[in-house]
C-alpha cells in the first residue's frame, strides 16, 4: 500500500522501443488511471504460456512493480529486455534484481542501464563502485532492530512518529471501511494512535476519526508541543482530482494539510497552498523549531520520479518550496523524509546504492557530508523506509515489508563510548605516562589492560549505559580504583589521581594499611596486592632488608580453625612477594591465629577489635 506514496503523481506510459499493442487498450486505461491489479488481469489475457509481446511483458512489470511484486516483477522484465528495452526498465529489473537478493544479475542490468544513460547519477554511482554490497554489508551496526507488537495481521501499516507526550501516530490499512484503492486492491489508509509505555509496549491502537476520511489519510508530522500536525490526504477528499475520461476514473494526488489540536482534539484543517491536482506532495517532516517542513514531491523542477523539498512555515503561511538537491535527489526514487532536532535528515531512496528496493539513508545537514546508508539490520534487500526518531525516548521507528506486508519496526541506536583514564599524581598533579590501567567489569573481572600514553591517558570502548571500574597502578604509587559513570554516548574522562607511595618504616616493623583478605579466603586482593607492592618498593630499596610475615585473625572461628587460615595467609604474602622479585631467602612467613590479639578482648570483642585483630605484620629480621 505504500507504493501510492513512493510512486507519487501520474505514471507516464513509457513506450521507448516498443509498439503500443492495439489489443492492450483496455489495460492501457487501467494502466494510467493506477489500476494496477485490474491491469495485470488484463494485460495477462495478452500472453501465452508467459510469453508475451516485449511492450506487454515490459507493461506487466511495471505493473507488479508498483503493487510490490518483485519476483513477477523479475520475470516480466526480463522477458521486456530480451528486445531492446528503455533505460528505466533496465534500472527497475536491477531493483528487483537486489530486492530478491541476485546481486550478479542486477550488476548485468545497471551496466546497461549506465550505457543508455551514462550522465544519470545512478550510473554514475554505479560505474564508480559497480561491487558495493561486500563493504556495505561489513559496515558497523548503526541500530538494533525489533518489530514492535502493533501490527495488524493483512494490513499494511507505516510512517509511525513518536511524539514528546509518547503517542505514536501512524498510517494503516485497518479501517473498517469498505472502499479499496484500485492501485493494489486493498483498504484507504487512515491515521491511527496509540500510547507508549515506559517499558516500550503500546496500548491498542485507534483510529484518530476527526482527520480520517473515505479516502487515504496519513502519514503525519507533529510539532515538538503536540499542538500542530501536518499530514497527507488524498485529493479525492477534498474533490481535488483530475477525471481519466477514457478509463472513467477520478485521478487525485497528495496534498499536505495542517491541523490544529484543540481540548485534546484535531481541527481547524486548512490545506497547504502548494497542494495541486497536477502533482503531489506527501509524507511531511516538521523541524525541530516548526519553521520548516520537509516532505516529498514530484512536482516541476524536480530530479527524478520523486523528490525531498523543503518549505519555510509561519504559523498558516508557508514561503516557495525549494528542492534539496542532488546531494539528496536522485533520478530515481527520494522519499519519506525524517528531520531530527540536530538537523539529521533521513529518508528512503531507490537512486542511490543500497541492497534493494527503498533503503533508508542519513544526512547531517549541518555538515558538508554525503548521504550515508544505515546499513543493515535497518536495511535489507526489501523496501526499508518512513525512519523517524525520538531523541527524548531514544529509539527510532521505521517501516518495512521484509516479512510480506509493511510493518513498523523500533530502531534503538547502537551506542558507542569511550571511557578514558587521565592518570596523575595526586599531590603534584603531574601526568604518569606508563601506568597501568585495567578496565573491569560489573563483577570485578578484568576485561583488558593498557599503559597509559605520554599525556597520561588510556581509553578503551565500552558499552552504553554500563558500570565499569577502572584498577590503576604504577611504580611508587598506591594502587587505586576509580567507578566509571555510566556513558549515555560520547566519551567519558575519569581522573585517576594516584597517591605516591608513603610507608612507615620503624626499627622492627614495616607499616602498611590493612592487607586485607576475602572472608574464608587466603588469596591476595587487588587492594591487598597494593598494599603488599609498598613493601615490595621497600624492600628493593633497601636490598639486605629481611622481613617476616606474621599473619593474625580473630577469634570468631575455632583456635584450630584460625591457625590453619592464618598459615594459608601469610604462606600466600611471602609467595606474592617472591613473585615481585624479592629473594626467597630474605622472607618468610608464619600464621599465628587468634593467639596474639592486637586487643585482648576474648569472647567479648566489637566489631572494630575484631577487625583490629585481623591483621598482618611485617617484622623487620634485618635491615
Amino acid at each position: 500500500m505504500k507504493r501510492i506514496y513512493i510512486q507519487i503523481g501520474l505514471l507516464l506510459l513509457m513506450t521507448t522501443g516498443y509498439a503500443q499493442d492495439k489489443q492492450s487498450k483496455k489495460a492501457d486505461q487501467y494502466f494510467e488511471s493506477y489500476q494496477y491489479v485490474n491491469a495485470i488481469e488484463e494485460y495477462l489475457k495478452l500472453t501465452d504460456k508467459d510469453t508475451a509481446t516485449p511492450y506487454v511483458a515490459k507493461q506487466l512489470g511495471d505493473c507488479y512493480y508498483n503493487i510490490n511484486n518483485a519476483t513477477e516483477a523479475a520475470k516480466w522484465y526480463g522477458k521486456a529486455v530480451e528486445a531492446k528495452a528503455d533505460a528505466e526498465t533496465y534500472f527497475r529489473y536491477a531493483q528487483t534484481l537486489k530486492t530478491l537478493g541476485r546481486y550478479e544479475e542486477a550488476n548485468k542490468q545497471m551496466d546497461a542501464f549506465a550505457a543508455l544513460m551514462p550522465s544519470d547519477s545512478r550510473a554514475k554511482e554505479h560505474k564508480a563502485n559497480p561491487n558495493y554490497i561486500p563493504s556495505l554489508t561489513k559496515k558497523d551496526k548503526m541500530f538494533d532492530v525489533s518489530e514492535i507488537a502493533i501490527s495488524a495481521k493483512g494490513s499494511s501499516d507505516f510512517g509511525a512518529v513518536l511524539t514528546n507526550d509518547n503517542t505514536l501516530y501512524f498510517a494503516s490499512t485497518r479501517n473498517a471501511g469498505k472502499k479499496k484503492d484500485k492501485w493494489a486492491n486493498q483498504p484507504y489508509l487512515d491515521i491511527f494512535q496509540t500510547t507508549r509505555n515506559s517499558d516500550g509496549t503500546f496500548s491498542e491502537p485507534v483510529a484518530v476519526k476527526e482527520l480520517n476520511t473515505p479516502y487515504h489519510d496519513g502519514p503525519v508530522t507533529v510539532s515538538k508541543d503536540g499542538n500542530v500536525m501536518f499530514f497527507a490526504r488524498d485529493g479525492h477528499s477534498v474533490g481535488q482530482f483530475e477525471k481519466n475520461k477514457k478509463s472513467n476514473t477520478k485521478i487525485a494526488q497528495q496534498g499536505l494539510y495542517r491541523a490544529e489540536k484543540v481540548n485534546g482534539k484535531w481541527t481547524n484543517i486548512t490545506a497547504l497552498p502548494f497542494n495541486s491536482p497536477n502533482y503531489s506532495v506527501t509524507n511531511p517532516s516538521l523541524s525541530n523549531d516548526g519553521k520548516t517542513l520537509y516532505f516529498a514531491s514530484n512536482m516541476p523542477d524536480g530530479l527524478g520520479e520523486s523528490d525531498i523539498w523543503k518549505v519555510s512555515i509561519d504559523g498558516n503561511t508557508s514561503g516557495t518550496p525549494q528542492n534539496l538537491g542532488p546531494a539528496v535527489n536522485t533520478a530515481g526514487k527520494e522519499n519519506f523524509p525524517f528531520i531530527t532536532e540536530n538537523n539529521v535528515l533521513y529518508f528512503a531512496s531507490s537512486g542511490k546504492q543500497g541492497f534493494g528496493g527503498l533503503d533508508i539513508f542519513r544526512m547531517d545537514l549541518n555538515k558538508s557530508e554525503q548521504p550515508q546508508n544505515v546499513g543493515k539490520p535497518v536495511n535489507t534487500e526489501k523496501d526499508d523506509f518512513a525512519f523517524s526518531y525520538n531523541k527524548s525516548a531514544n529509539v527510532g521507528y521505521f517501516s518495512s515489508d521484509r516479512s510480506g506486508s509493511d510493518a513498523i519496526y523500533a530502531a534503538k541506536e547502537v551506542c558507542k563510548a569511550e571511557a578514558i583514564a587521565a592518570v596523575t599524581n595526586k599531590k603534584t598533579g603531574a601526568v604518569l605516562s606508563n601506568a597501568s590501567v585495567a578496565i573491569l567489569d560489573t563483577k570485578g573481572n578484568v576485561i583488558e589492560t593498557r599503559q597509559t600514553d605520554a599525556r597520561g591517558r588510556v581509553g578503551y570502548e565500552v558499552e552504553c549505559e554500563t558500570n565499569y571500574t577502572f584498577q590503576v597502578k604504577a611504580d611508587n604509587f598506591e594502587t587505586a580504583t576509580f567507578p566509571i559513570d555510566k556513558i549515555k554516548s560520547g566519551q567519558s574522562v575519569v581522573e585517576a589521581q594516584l597517591m605516591p607511595v608513603e610507608v612507615i618504616v620503624t626499627e622492627t616493623e614495616v607499616i602498611l594499611n590493612n592487607v586485607y583478605f576475602d572472608y574464608n579466603k587466603s588469596n591476595i586482593t587487588p587492594e591487598g596486592a597494593g598494599e603488599l607492592d609498598k613493601l615490595v618498593k621497600v624492600m628493593k630499596d633497601n636490598p639486605k632488608m629481611v622481613i617476616f610475615v606474621k599473619s593474625h585473625t580473630d577469634s570468631k572461628g575455632s583456635a584450630s580453625y584460625n591457625l590453619k587460615l592464618s598459615k594459608q595467609r601469610a604462606q600466600s604474602t611471602v609467595e606474592y612477594l617472591i613473585s615481585k622479585g624479592i629473594s626467597r631467602d630474605r622472607v618468610s612467613g608464619k600464621g599465628f591465629g587468634s593467639t596474639e590479639p592486637k586487643v585482648d578482648c576474648g569472647s567479648n570483642c566489637t566489631d572494630e577489635q575484631h577487625a583490629q585483630n585481623r591483621r598482618s605484620e611485617f617484622m623487620i629480621v634485618k635491615k
